[in-house]
């Protein structure tokens, strides 16, 4: 169960196919290159290998504890938080004048695929910390930002963020939770939140959980929502802290997997009311609220891609190592499964959608550092409506390939994959909640359709279809003899991608027929992208082979890009019927006729 850092793979992909070095010409990133690249994964690996990665099995067996309202983490959590803060490595992505290294987002997000691949349960402490400084670096006052932004950059001090209540989890309008003027600037919170990821524990002397409240006379709904900065701790006059605030846990979930994460229910108020402070102006907390999921989602597909990456790894460890009857060509008895053809297929599947997914998730990274530091205006813009038209897509294909890896894992273990002690359940179980949380993938897919489609005219989409073309161009005039074969896929892929977005922005189609088709219509925009990023791969990887440069490796990125054309993309044409099907089929059958 070792897990090793792909830090070439990340490579390839963040300098490659994404192209991040680009970045130098808006100015902000004049020390970027290469060496700087594969030194930050380097490090970042051997924290993740060396220290997460081993503690990943015996802490989902710990699991977290909680004793009167204290909560003990896992054996080995408190040490590797500490070298956690040591190496600085909460901050990496964050501006210098906020206390970050300054690196770019897209360099943060293959860090963010090491952790979580290296420990899940783990990495969302960090992971929720990472949404908070979002918040207090885009809306905190100066006095907070003073108060609270260096230890949370450093990570010295952990966040939360507090948003789901037992009557509401995708309609947060329906929240109860109150926060009443306390007279002198701050708000006395009172209610109880739940599936709180790392709301109480014992790595960081302080935790400031950002909650979303209710404040008296507020509108219905989510236009009178408001966020509060509540510290578990108050600070003194030092700026330390001091008086325990009337916030707790009261309990943890019981969860399927993520064990070592603790998942609290966390009650605010019972002795007066828990004391925050408000975050920008009243009735803002859903757009602060997003400035948090957004970063989140990314993440979250991140973390997708990073069980993913673990679950293959010790997949493909063990088809090397399992013997079992013959194999054609194979002199061996028993041969390794791994040249058995049903393996083999599983680990191309699997090598594949974890490359694909893992580009989707660098490439929204990649333009949202764009739509911060681009020199131009009208760049930026257009840089962030790219970032907002791939989040939905990575958050859920990083999600869904997660899934579908660790399953596959699971299945080349054979009868072994359900047995705990290979671990290979735990990574299942583990990703099992990522297409879940920080917003369904069915919301992912309202989003993309009712929104992200319609932005700007639908310029995003267009654009990015535009350059996917170019591509195929690309592969279709190639000397390679593999690429024109690769190109064919992708452009028919894209016909369907462009067919559908039409059909779906038709001004007068039917909302329910919209919605009825923005899930199937979501798989097919995450895996033309996808194919589209690994296409760019091949091409690349032409150029090596020209260059003479890394044949091997060149060589198999530019069969893994066939095999996911011939085995997905080729599949894209015809799946456009599920989008067009409506909303008739899917309520063909009665409610009571769904019933026994």
């Amino acid at each position: 169960m070792n897990y090793t850092p792909p830090t070439r793979e990340l490579r390839f992909i963040l300098e490659d196919v994404v192209a991040m070095e680009g970045l130098k010409t808006t100015g902000a990133f004049e020390e970027l290159s290469s060496d700087l690249t594969a030194a930050i994964l380097e490090e970042a690996g051997k924290f993740c290998a060396g220290v997460l990665a081993p503690l990943n099995h015996s802490a989902d067996q710990f699991g977290a504890q909680i004793n009167d309202g204290e909560v003990t983490t896992a054996p080995g959590f408190q040490h590797a938080y500490t070298q956690f803060v040591e190496g600085g490595w909460q901050g990496l992505s964050f501006a210098e004048k906020d206390g970050g290294m300054g690196l770019p987002n897209s360099l943060g997000a293959a860090f963010q695929e090491m952790l979580q691949s290296a420990n899940m349960a783990f990495g969302l402490g960090p992971m929720l910390t990472m949404g908070a400084l979002e918040v207090l670096t885009h809306a905190g006052t100066d006095e907070q930002k003073a108060l609270y932004l260096p230890r949370l950059m450093s990570g010295e001090w952990s966040a939360s963020m507090n948003l789901t209540e037992p009557q509401a989890g995708s309609d947060v309008g329906a929240l109860r939770t109150m926060a009443r003027p306390a007279g002198d600037g701050s708000y006395l919170i009172e209610g109880q939140k739940i599936f709180i990821t790392w709301g109480e524990h014992d790595c960081a002397p302080n935790i400031i959980h950002l909650v979303l409240a209710r404040t008296p006379d507020a509108p219905a709904g989510t236009k009178g929502l408001s966020l509060f900065l509540v510290p578990k701790f108050l600070l003194d006059n030092n700026g330390e802290p001091g008086e325990r605030n009337d916030v707790r846990a009261i309990g943890l979930e019981h969860k399927l997997g993520i064990h070592a994460s603790p998942t609290c229910v966390m009650e605010y108020g019972g002795n007066g009311g828990a004391k925050g402070w408000l975050l920008d102006t009243e009735g803002k907390g859903m757009a602060m609220m997003f400035i948090m999921m957004n970063s989140a989602r990314l993440n979250v597909g991140t973390q997708g891609v990073g069980v993913a990456e673990r679950a293959y790894q010790q997949a493909l460890s063990y088809a090397r190592d399992r013997g079992q009857g013959r194999a054609v060509g194979v002199e061996d008895y028993p041969a390794a499964i791994i040249h058995h053809p049903d393996v083999r297929r599983m680990l191309m599947t699997m090598k594949a959608k974890i490359t694909a997914a893992r580009s989707i998730c660098f490439a929204c990274a990649l333009a949202s550092d764009y739509a911060v530091h681009s020199s131009d205006e009208d760049e930026r813009q257009r840089a962030k409506a790219r970032e907002e038209l791939l989040t939905p897509l990575a958050k859920t294909y990083g999600s869904e390939v997660g899934v579908e890896i660790s399953s596959l894992a699971l299945q080349v273990h054979g009868g072994m994959g359900f047995i705990e002690e290979t671990g290979a359940a735990q990574h299942y179980r583990d990703a099992r909640i990522t297409p879940i949380y920080e917003g369904t993938n069915g919301i992912q897919a309202i989003d993309l359709v009712g929104r992200k489609l319609n932005m700007m005219g639908g310029y995003p989409m267009v654009r990015l279809i535009e350059e996917m073309r170019e591509t195929v161009e690309d592969c279709t005039t190639s000397s390679n003899t593999e690429l024109p074969f690769i190109g064919a896929r992708l452009g028919a892929a894209i016909d369907t991608l462009e067919a559908t977005s039409e059909w779906l922005r038709d001004p007068a189609r039917e909302q329910a027929d919209m919605l009825a088709g923005a899930t199937p219509y979501q798989s097919i925009a995450c895996e033309t992208v996808g194919g589209y990023y690994l296409a760019i791969g091949a091409v690349a990887a032409q150029r090596l082979l020209k260059d003479g440069e890394e044949t091997g490796f060149a060589k198999d990125r530019i069969a893994l890009a066939r095999y996911f054309a011939e085995t997905v993309l080729s599949t894209i044409p015809g799946r456009s019927g599920d989008v067009h099907a409506g909303a008739a089929l899917l309520f063909g059958v009665s409610e009571n006729g769904l019933g026994t």
